[in-house]
């Protein structure tokens, strides 16, 4: 009988937490963020978001992604992605030395596999405890 009660108590537990799971999908500022904790980004790594103008490519290395996540318990929406999306952005920057390139082009939001291309803004979701940014972007040598 204690097994049965503690199997149950169990699955209450599992079916709350799955009505009070959230997840909001919302876009934030790409400049707020990228300043929100300075000296995280490498200045020396150009960032190109979709649609931004950028000296001629002399050699691409390929696109690539990046879907972090960061703990958002106790932290507003806005705070958790923007230091989930620097990571994001960290993450772009290091493949950019391992290929050996200079820049990160055409930059978009890849959130849940869905490509938002935008200049100024990013997509995040976030939930009761955790946040996420995906990204992509074309590592490139660009010239100087």
């Amino acid at each position: 009988m204690k097994h049965q009660m503690i199997c149950a108590a169990l699955l209450a537990c599992m079916l709350s937490s799955h009505a009070f799971a959230r997840d909001s999908v919302t876009n934030y500022s790409v400049e707020s963020a990228l300043t929100s904790e300075g000296g995280k980004v490498d200045q020396d790594i150009a960032l190109y978001f979709a649609g931004q103008a950028h000296p001629g490519v002399v050699k691409s290395f390929g696109e690539f992604a990046t879907n972090k996540k960061t703990n958002s318990f106790g932290k507003s929406d806005e705070t958790a992605c923007q230091h989930v999306f620097l990571s994001a952005v960290m993450a772009l920057q290091d493949r950019v030395r391992k290929e050996g390139g200079n820049a990160v082009i055409n930059i978009k939001s890849n959130y849940r596999n869905v490509e938002r291309e935008s200049a100024t803004e990013f997509t995040c979701g976030a939930g009761a405890v955790v946040a996420g940014v995906a990204l992509k972007g074309e590592v490139v040598t660009l010239k100087k």
